[in-house]
């Protein structure tokens, strides 16, 4: 959809009249082009005492082709840098006279064991945050609290989510911060987590904290390929090849934009929505040689005739996006549109997959992603239905998550913020521009920013994260 102020203060005039005037500036993200280089620039690498994520760091720097610098709290990147061969340098602060531009900052803080070892986080951010460029990345690397060894230091490692989230907010000029926890055991299998971070492909995604462990599927393969020289290298292009999706609400909007980042990875796409838009279904499907599925959802009969319908080859990856608003404030709803959303954006997703697990339909190793929203997290004002159908969704995947470890099956969720759709397109003017402004991107997002979340976490390389809800809210100021 069309962001006239957006576009205006970024025209010639434009920025001269929100310039005298004072008025924020949105910048416009980049966004993933297949035809542009997905990074590119200098990396600045910082570090607490005795950081134990800097050689995964290395490995990322030579797999992704980047120059990094090392800031002076990193005394041990230098070294380790030259051992895999990569070239770097010393990071100069904005006010020494050098001209360097960054393109992102990643600290590595996953050995500060004490609240009083917190130093360097301050010293690196306020040296290298004025370097940072426009549309930069931030990542700050921890392990999980919850599994720490001691209270301090899990005290420290928490109050790396203030410190991240206000990065965020502070750096502006389409900057985004994410804090990526690391269990132990899973230092080599955080790539595709970082690639994504560091890539065009999470434009709208910030303040986020991921926890990744150990526990997946993934991590046991990637261990064993890392001492086997015969592997075949993995293909960042096409992560998705020979994989089978099945994306419900696919017609159009978000489903649309989530069959087409799946398909350009390389799936198959089994595209659902109902009978009524089937024309819609198949141009899409049509033009991602994918697969169109017409099937009410909702119906009793459903789950088993969409099982039936991919029984023969099975699927790897399911995402559960189909959903409405009947929005009301309580007392004047009716039973049936408090039902009928309930039944639609969190029945049904019930139902359709207790019958793909019950027949080994959603193969091991398989994803599952739900489509929730931050409605479901604080809650919004007529939508009772749909925030509690949003927060089961979100229920449904932190209680689904140990269930479905055995078989190497990840679930979790995205929660979208103030998305560019037809439907906020028919929003009254002073909501949909509050909707997209409170946010630290000052923006909406894009259909495309949920599609390319949701297809990190389909990613081979995200097995050891599970139970989790992302946020694609460009950190929104609502909710937690």
């Amino acid at each position: 959809m069309n962001d006239s102020y957006l576009n205006f203060v970024n025209s010639p005039f434009g920025a001269r009249i929100a310039r005298s005037l004072g008025l924020p500036k949105p910048e416009v993200l980049r966004r993933y082009r297949a035809d542009e280089p997905e990074f590119g620039g200098l990396i600045a690498i910082g570090a607490g005492r005795e950081p134990h994520l800097l050689d995964s760091l290395a490995d990322l720097v030579v797999s992704i082709g980047v120059t990094s610098v090392a800031h002076e709290s990193a005394g041990l990147w230098m070294p380790l840098a030259h051992r895999h061969g990569l070239m770097t340098g010393r990071f100069e602060p904005a006010d020494s006279g050098s001209a360097t531009r960054l393109a992102a900052l990643i600290f590595d803080a996953s050995g500060i064991d004490d609240s009083s070892l917190m130093e360097p986080l301050h010293a690196f951010f306020h040296d290298t945050l004025r370097s940072l460029r426009q549309r930069g990345r931030i990542i700050v690397l921890g392990r999980p609290p919850e599994a720490c060894a001691s209270p301090r230091q899990w005290t420290a490692q928490r109050a790396l989510e203030g410190l991240t989230r206000s990065l965020g907010k502070e750096a502006r000029r389409g900057i985004i911060a994410n804090l990526l926890y690391v269990g132990e055991g899973a230092e080599h299998c955080i790539e595709a987590t970082l690639r994504f971070f560091l890539s065009p492909r999470s434009a709208y995604v910030s303040g986020q904290v991921v926890r990744i462990a150990a526990d997946g599927s993934y991590s046991r393969t990637a261990r064993a390929a890392q001492t086997d020289a015969t592997a075949s290298p993995f293909d960042w292009k096409q992560p998705l090849a020979g994989k089978r999706a099945v994306v419900t609400g696919a017609a159009r909007g978000i489903g649309a934009a989530i069959a087409s980042v799946l398909a350009a990875q390389g799936a198959h796409v089994i595209g659902i929505d109902i009978p009524a838009a089937r024309d819609a279904l198949d141009a899409t499907m049509h033009q991602l040689n994918g697969t169109a599925l017409a099937f009410d959802i909702a119906a009793p009969e459903a789950p088993a005739q969409i099982a039936a319908a991919l029984d023969e080859h099975g699927v790897d990856i399911v995402v559960h996006n189909a959903g409405i608003t009947k929005d009301k404030t309580i007392a004047k709803m009716t039973g049936a549109a408090w039902q009928s959303v309930i039944d639609i954006n969190l029945c049904a997703q019930e139902r359709i997959d207790d019958a793909l697990l019950a027949a080994g339909i959603l193969r091991d190793g398989g994803r599952i992603v739900g489509v929730s929203s931050i409605s479901g997290i604080a809650g919004n004002l007529g939508q009772t239905n749909y925030a509690t159908s949003k927060a089961g969704v979100i229920g449904r995947v932190q209680s689904m998550a140990p269930l479905l470890r055995p078989r190497g099956i990840t679930i979790n969720a995205v929660a979208p913020g103030f998305i560019e759709t037809q439907m906020t397109a028919k929003m009254p003017l002073t909501l949909r521009e509050a909707g997209r402004r409170m946010n630290s991107l000052s923006q909406g997002g894009l259909p495309v920013d949920v599609a390319q979340t949701i297809a990190w976490l389909a990613h081979p390389g995200s097995a050891g994260i599970s139970g989790q809800v992302v946020r694609v809210c460009g950190q929104s100021l609502i909710g937690a």
